[in-house]
């Protein structure tokens, strides 16, 4: 449960740990959502964000299925769009991770982890897109 899961962070925090990294998510309001709810723990580490740039919907598929991620409507319109065309995909899935840490970023987020699925390019791209952003 989710209180359950805020009790454990909060026991790993005494015990020392210095900040939290989430997994991915690709609907930012549950990152603040969860931050708010750390915030209401007396929870106050950093938060890294996981952010997964989405390169082939097969692969966000069986993630999505795994993880039991939600997808928001807008991500799943893009994958029904662009889920066909690879290069469509990945340089779609670049555009909404880049957006999706802009957004972070105008709202205080400073820290990011880009699971990259060994894609280097990806997350070159991600950066380079941020060249302005992410001093």
């Amino acid at each position: 449960s989710g209180t359950a899961d805020i009790e454990a962070l909060k026991i790993k925090v005494l015990a020392g740990c210095e900040f939290l990294t989430t997994q991915m998510f690709f609907d930012n309001s549950i990152l603040y959502n969860f931050l708010y709810r750390l915030y209401r723990a007396g929870i106050s580490v950093p938060v890294v964000a996981g952010i997964m740039p989405v390169t082939s919907a097969a692969q966000i598929k069986r993630i999505a299925s795994i993880s039991g991620n939600v997808l928001p409507q807008r991500f799943v319109r893009l994958i029904d769009r662009y889920g066909d065309s690879p290069l469509a995909m990945k340089q779609a899935g670049i555009a909404y991770a880049t957006e999706q840490i802009i957004d972070l970023y105008a709202n205080g987020i400073n820290a990011v982890h880009v699971y990259s699925m060994n894609k280097p390019d990806v997350a070159a791209a991600i950066r380079a897109n941020l060249s302005e952003i992410i001093a």
